[in-house]
């Protein structure tokens, strides 16, 4: 069972798609390698076809606890205050926006879909902003495996632990990054993999080294093939 999707298997997903729309929804998942929450947030505004770019924006939420007597901030385990010394019965929730903005290149064929897409008046206005895609996350997933389905591509495996997976927009992502570092696996390149995935940590990127083939066995067998026994 394989662990990853090959360039040729999201074509055929792309392919699977029955209009434009999802065409194109799976085609900017797997050459931008994006989450389905930013390839959902695209709106035209954030295309440049004279640069070439995609400008893509991760909104994060994050929630602070903090203590109702002297507002001192708290682990999720607290019991006790630091500041105070009191005993925490309800800490006050306070919960945060964070955006992180990254620009990505895009390809040639895929600015000319894009192009194809807009022209054709396929947009959704919210919120004043005329967005690619007016479908929810939970649309976008079965989307992505339905196309999968019909292009006879139903399930994955990690090959750590081992669990079975469905095609969905993640493994798209997955395929982006797998794709990239076999292409250059260099330190340079694991670098700006990070940068265009969105990766805070190296770590989270260099773990597609492991699904990306077989280095550690290769290296392992290349000791002993001259040896002399």
């Amino acid at each position: 069972m394989k662990t990853y999707l090959e360039p040729n298997e999201v074509d055929r997903i792309e392919q699977a798609a029955e209009c434009l729309r999802d065409k194109l929804l799976v085609r900017l998942l797997a050459r931008l390698g994006c989450r389905v929450s930013e390839a959902l947030g695209i709106s035209v505004s954030d295309i440049d076809f004279d640069q070439s770019t995609v400008t893509i924006v991760h909104l994060k939420r994050r929630i602070n606890l903090s203590c109702p007597t002297c507002k001192q901030r708290l682990s999720r385990t607290a019991r006790f205050c630091p500041g105070c010394g009191l005993m925490v019965e309800q800490a006050v929730i306070n919960e945060r926006e964070h955006r992180r903005h990254r620009v990505l290149p895009v390809d040639d064929d895929t600015l000319d879909m894009l192009k194809d897409y807009i022209t054709r008046g396929g947009l959704v206005g919210v919120n004043g902003h005329r967005l690619l895609f007016g479908l929810t996350r939970e649309y976008a997933w079965l989307l992505v495996k339905t196309c999968a389905s019909r292009a006879g591509l139903e399930q994955l495996v990690n090959r750590e632990t081992g669990q079975v997976k469905g095609i969905s927009p993640h493994r798209l992502r997955d395929a982006f990054a797998t794709h990239a570092i076999k292409l250059d696996g260099s330190s340079d390149g694991l670098r700006l993999l990070q940068e265009h995935l969105g990766h805070q940590s190296i770590a989270t990127t260099m773990k597609y080294r492991k699904v990306s083939g077989d280095e550690h066995r290769d290296w392992y067998q290349r000791l002993w093939s001259t040896s002399s026994g």
